[in-house]
């Protein structure tokens, strides 16, 4: 049976979204919520000017914009990437005093028409950082080492990402 048919989406209950109700091909969105990641004790992202990618089955993505990151603490990793929507991505990694989190982030220098907006915001995989937070809600990370979205109590799924969710 085919991964996607394996897969039933959970009722939202009110204030919640269903990941399944997301488009393909995604869409961004502005986002007012505070987002905050931490790692080693300190604070390295927060704003209430970030923008959110929904993309079928996936929990949303959150892209900070590089005014409110603490810059000096990233250097460029050594990952790459292609998204069909967004573009090419380069990779970042973060050292904060002897902590080093290797390819933590991402970001878009050269976004595709649909998604300039977000050119050099900087998304942060959740699983990498000691938390990640929106308005104040600690989140969980989305399964798997390639996807970067935020899950919170806001949405439900399944999410894509986890082992058997390849063909979704």
């Amino acid at each position: 049976m085919l991964g996607w048919l394996r897969s039933t989406p959970a009722r939202p209950a009110p204030g919640q979204e269903s990941v399944w109700d997301y488009p393909r091909p995604p869409r961004l969105e502005r986002c007012a919520a505070e987002l905050r990641v931490v790692f080693d004790g300190e604070v390295v992202a927060e704003t209430v000017r970030g923008w959110r990618v929904l993309e079928t089955s996936h929990p949303p993505t959150y892209y900070i914009p590089p005014a409110d990151v603490r810059t000096e603490l990233l250097r460029p990793g050594t990952a790459g990437s292609v998204c069909e929507f967004k573009g090419a991505a380069r990779y970042w990694t973060l050292r904060v005093r002897s902590r080093v989190a290797i390819d933590v982030a991402w970001s878009y220098p050269a976004p595709t028409p649909a998604f300039a907006p977000i050119r050099d915001h900087l998304s942060f995989y959740a699983g990498r950082v000691d938390a990640c937070f929106v308005d104040g809600e600690q989140v969980m990370a989305q399964d798997g080492d390639f996807y970067g979205g935020w899950v919170t109590t806001r949405i439900v799924g399944p999410f894509k990402g986890a082992p058997g969710t390849g063909g979704w």
